[in-house]
């Protein structure tokens, strides 16, 4: 009998043992089922939501859930991880320039589906993303050293990328040109001299100035950076009128409630993509290259006549990199004695040598077209050929030039330099379509959108204006005419009667 009663008595414990684990089961299935496949009435979907700001978007729980449920035994707590906090040694100094950018950020976030998706595209190129933060290292200092004295945040040091991919010959079909893409009307109204020697929205420092001062007009005016930033892509009247648009009807005015192209729908959210980038760029596993936080150039005052490839040659520089710290001539000699771009190490020696150099008398000078003169004689008179006079002077062969008209002449220097440095100085710059298309474009310009007071392009943001990396739409290139192949000794400039000035314009920095 004991026998029978001990197994009833197992039996109890053991029916009692699986109810329990059915009941504990039971009751952890519907929080599992509704964080795997229902979320409330009033939520989006998990797959449409923007992950934070600074975090990659997770695996939906639904999909975990699939793949990890072989086995009620296991319960698994699935969750959204939270936010990762930037955080910032303020008591020692910054590593590098991104430190310091990070320091001195001071926007509001923005947390949205457009950041998100602009996120995504960036990091899906990381080649071009680092290609263009690689460019811009040479001109990080001076842009994070003038906002830091202005009290402006250093969010906008990231500006150019959006606009031109921090390339100064950027030259957009809207006539937009250089770092920060103004347009000639807003170039004009912030100073910005244009005329055949030189274009400062080119020009990194006079630029720089330029877009800072305009970016605080247009700040001051709305009283908020993400609107400041919609007026600087779209004009500050467009924006003022959506503003105006939706406080009639009753609607928040903030930018992501605004009706705006889609350009500039999505232009601060390609700012907000880059700034987490730049944030947590471990994150993302993406390496920023690395740029010291250090003055990277200086200015020095160099004389009327000499010409880049000269000055490149005393610097002991390339070509190419002397005329990407001095990209604002449109000739490729200077006209006035002005101030020209050498990096810090390089001053001293480039100072010394300069002094050498001009004692030798050779330089470049102008020469006033008088009537009778063609370009042919003119070339021919100083020892030039007719393609070689057009490239030095931006010219072609449909160029009609009249009495009065200056050229630029060599006065005892070989002009092949000059050629080659021409060549690098783009005629209206046409884009590069080799790089990224736009995701999207914008037909503002064709609505006139951007005739505010001071609009600064011409309906496209950066994306679609700006060349040499994102989403552009023809390449920074050079005149097409090329020298002709030389054939023994270059002719000696005749005396003609002709007389050639020192070279001059009444351009400044």
């Amino acid at each position: 009998m004991a026998i029978p009663l001990l197994r009833i008595f197992l039996l109890v414990i053991a029916l009692a043992a699986a109810a329990s684990s059915a009941t504990a089961e039971d009751a952890l299935a519907p929080d599992a089922q509704a964080s795997d496949t229902h979320a409330p009435a009033d939520a989006a979907p998990a797959e449409a939501s923007a992950p934070s700001l600074g975090t990659l978007r997770p695996p939906s729980a639904a999909r975990a859930a699939e793949g990890l449920a072989a086995s009620r035994s296991q319960v698994l707590e699935l969750r959204d991880p939270a936010p990762r906090v930037l955080t910032l040694d303020l008591t020692r100094d910054a590593n590098d320039i991104w430190d310091r950018i990070r320091r001195g950020f001071g926007m509001p976030d923005l947390d949205t589906e457009a950041v998100a998706e602009q996120q995504l595209f960036y990091l899906n190129r990381p080649g071009f993303l680092k290609k263009v933060f690689e460019r811009g290292g040479r001109y990080l200092y001076h842009i994070v050293d003038e906002l830091e004295r202005r009290g402006m945040p250093t969010e906008l040091a990231l500006l150019p990328m959006v606009e031109s991919s921090y390339n100064p010959m950027a030259y957009s079909r809207a006539r937009a040109s250089g770092l920060w893409q103004f347009i000639p009307s807003t170039g004009r109204n912030y100073n910005l001299t244009q005329d055949k020697w030189v274009d400062e929205r080119r020009d990194v420092i006079a630029s720089t100035n330029a877009a800072l001062d305009y970016l605080q007009t247009i700040y001051d005016m709305h009283g908020d950076w993400h609107l400041a930033l919609a007026s600087y892509n779209w004009g500050e009247g467009a924006v003022g009128r959506a503003v105006q648009r939706n406080l009639a009807e009753g609607l928040s005015a903030e930018y992501s409630q605004l009706r705006m192209p889609e350009e500039t729908r999505n232009y601060v959210p390609k700012l907000q993509a880059l700034k987490n980038i730049v944030s947590q760029p471990e994150l993302f596993h993406f390496e920023l290259p690395y740029v010291p936080n250090t003055r990277h150039f200086v200015t020095v005052t160099a004389p009327a006549g000499i010409d880049l490839a000269t000055a490149a040659r005393l610097a002991e520089m390339p070509l190419d990199e002397f005329i990407a710290l001095n990209p604002s001539y449109n000739r490729p000699a200077i006209a006035q004695a002005n101030s020209l771009v050498i990096p810090v190490d390089r001053a001293e020696r480039f100072r010394a040598r300069l002094a050498e150099h001009e004692s030798s008398g050779k330089q470049w000078r102008t020469y006033e077209m008088r009537r009778g003169d063609t370009l042919a004689s003119v070339a021919r008179d100083f020892g030039l050929s007719v393609n070689e006079l057009h490239q030095i002077n931006g010219l072609d062969a449909r160029s009609r030039v009249s009495p009065g008209y200056t050229l630029l002449v060599p006065n005892g220097v070989e002009p092949d330099g000059a050629i080659a440095a021409a060549r690098m100085i783009p005629r209206n710059a046409a884009l590069d379509t080799s790089t990224i298309p736009s995701p999207s474009a914008s037909k503002a310009d064709k609505k006139g959108g951007r005739k505010g007071a001071q609009a600064k392009g011409g309906g496209k943001s950066g994306a679609a204006k700006a060349s040499a990396g994102s989403r552009t739409a023809g390449k920074a290139s050079p005149g097409s005419a090329k020298a002709p192949a030389k054939s023994g000794a270059r002719a000696a400039p005749k005396s003609s009667g002709k007389s050639a000035k020192p070279a001059q314009t009444n351009q400044k920095r």
